[in-house]
């Protein structure tokens, strides 16, 4: 008896112990995340969204392998205000960033545009680097950064525990404009050099949860890449209704490379299952520059002498205009994420999603802390994975400067789209489910849905304590479309040595 009992009891004790193992989660392992960011790269360059010119089959298999969005927007038609959304995970206008740094400057026009608050992102703001950092990851970016040029705004005092910056001034002979330098051989693309570093920082750092921030500077001006690559694309041909520019075909290609250098990496070390890859780009494809001069470089200006592609890089059809507008080819973008065993192969969304929701989705998946600023994103891992889509979100956008057009703001909810034009304080109303190239302006037709979304943008601006322009005194009409350099240029630039001989442009 009390043998039986004694081996009664412990099974009774085993079984218990094992139930307490059943009930127990396993610890949640946190995924690496790699966020590669194309410059000026439009929703229609890439073949996934429909181009039939430019190759970027990397990007292909990302799509095939992922999800990719049809709404996805960035914050603002510019650079340094897109990114400051990425990183903080708020409207530009919020933080009172809202042009490129330093910015545009016209000044007899009607309007005297607001200048950014700050002309670097602040340090207070808890960036994605940073939230990640506290979280037990390593940190890495390499690129373009934009967010300030003196070394105190520099990325690695973003949390970035490794970075290496670079700010313009061309795809070759870049070394010593990298900070800190880097000594890359004679007809290294910058493309290959930004994808070297990164792939460095994958190896360094695979044993551990990482973030890896790659900021490509193609497909911006002035356009430039390695002969061999433009050669084959000039001898490839044209498709109609695109401008088929081969430099820029080759820079696309350059950015696909680079993307499928970072898979075959992650491969290699076995680290594809565990890492969230994601693909974007910071605003709308440009078309021509503000300023109308050629934007290809001196190098392979002679593709094109005598030739209407010195002025054209790409075309957003079937969207409308280019960057620098708040009309749909100035803020669309590509996006393209990857997440192994969470996102299903081949999926596609129509959810709308914006720059602003990058902080926030990144948070959720490494089960990381964003601090107590305010964020005007969303996680969107349940668009991710469940495939959700919250048909009456809305988006905002404010652009109150001159660039490709004149200043505007706009709001997007479900199929509607709203802009209100600062100059004249006209409004103009689109179905982008029925016009998706805004042809047909239904403001007046549809005169509620117009206020319905003009009470809401403008009740949105006051929350955020927008800036907004102002009439100009000086206006002078003969005058009016001069270009001069931005009053805060020196300010931008003071105390930087590694960029104090390169005038940012946008």
């Amino acid at each position: 008896m009390e043998k039986s009992l004694f081996i009664f009891i412990a099974l009774i004790v085993l079984y218990s112990c094992n139930k307490k193992k059943e009930n127990v989660k396993p610890e949640y392992k946190k995924p690496n995340i790699v966020f590669i960011l194309a410059d000026d790269l439009g929703w229609a360059d890439l073949p996934s969204y429909g181009n039939q010119f430019n190759e970027a089959s990397n990007l292909d298999k990302l799509a095939s392998e992922g999800i990719q969005f049809s709404n996805a927007y960035a914050a603002n038609p510019v650079c340094s205000p897109s990114r400051v959304s990425i990183q903080t995970g708020q409207y530009p206008a919020r933080i009172g960033i809202n042009d490129f740094l330093p910015g545009h400057w016209r000044p007899y026009e009607k309007l005297t545009v607001p200048i950014n608050k700050t002309q670097f992102l602040p340090l207070d703001y808890k960036t994605i680097g940073e939230a990640l950092q506290e979280s037990g990851y390593k940190t890495g970016y390499f690129g373009k950064w934009h967010l300030g040029f003196t070394e105190k705004h520099y990325p690695k005092n973003q949390g970035y525990d490794e970075s290496v910056v670079y700010n313009g001034g061309g795809f070759f002979n870049y070394n010593g404009k990298m900070d800190p330098p880097t000594n890359y051989p004679e007809g290294t693309v910058l493309s290959e050099a930004l994808t070297n570093l990164s792939l460095d920082f994958i190896d360094n750092n695979k044993d551990e949860p990482f973030f890896l921030f790659l900021a490509h500077y193609d497909v911006h001006v002035q356009l430039e890449a390695q002969d061999s690559l433009i050669e084959k694309y000039i001898n490839k041909p044209k498709t109609e209704g695109y401008p088929s520019n081969a430099i820029y075909a080759a820079m696309v290609e350059n950015v696909d490379t680079s993307v499928g250098k970072i898979m075959d990496k992650l491969e290699a070390l076995n680290l594809s299952d565990n890492t969230v890859l994601v693909f974007y780009s910071d605003n709308g494809g440009l078309v021509k520059r503000f300023d109308e001069i050629p934007l290809i470089a001196k190098n392979n200006l002679h593709y094109y002498e005598n030739d209407s592609l010195q002025y054209i890089a790409s075309s957003n059809k079937p969207l409308k205009s280019e960057k620098g507008t708040v009309y749909e080819g100035g803020i669309r973008e590509p996006l393209i994420i990857k997440w192994p065993g969470k996102i299903k192969p081949m999926s596609t969304s129509n959810a709308l999603v914006s720059g602003i929701d990058i902080f926030p989705t990144f948070m959720e998946m490494a089960q990381a802390k964003p601090g107590t600023q305010i964020i005007d994103g969303k996680s969107i891992v349940p668009e991710l994975t469940e495939k959700v889509n919250d048909a009456q979100r809305a988006l905002f956008w404010h652009y109150p400067v001159y660039h490709h057009d004149v200043p505007a703001g706009a709001v997007r909810k479900g199929d509607w789209k709203l802009i209100h034009f600062f100059d004249d304080d006209h409004l103009e109303l689109y179905n982008l489910k029925n016009d998706i190239g805004e042809t047909t302006n239904l403001a007046e037709n549809e005169s509620e849905k117009a206020e319905e979304l003009f009470t809401l943008l403008k009740t949105w601006r006051s929350d955020i304590n927008a800036a907004l322009p102002l009439k100009n005194s000086n206006f002078d009409e003969s005058k009016r479309y001069e270009w001069d350099r931005h009053p805060s240029f020196e300010d931008m630039l003071n105390g930087s040595e590694t960029f104090k001989d390169i005038i940012p442009t946008n």
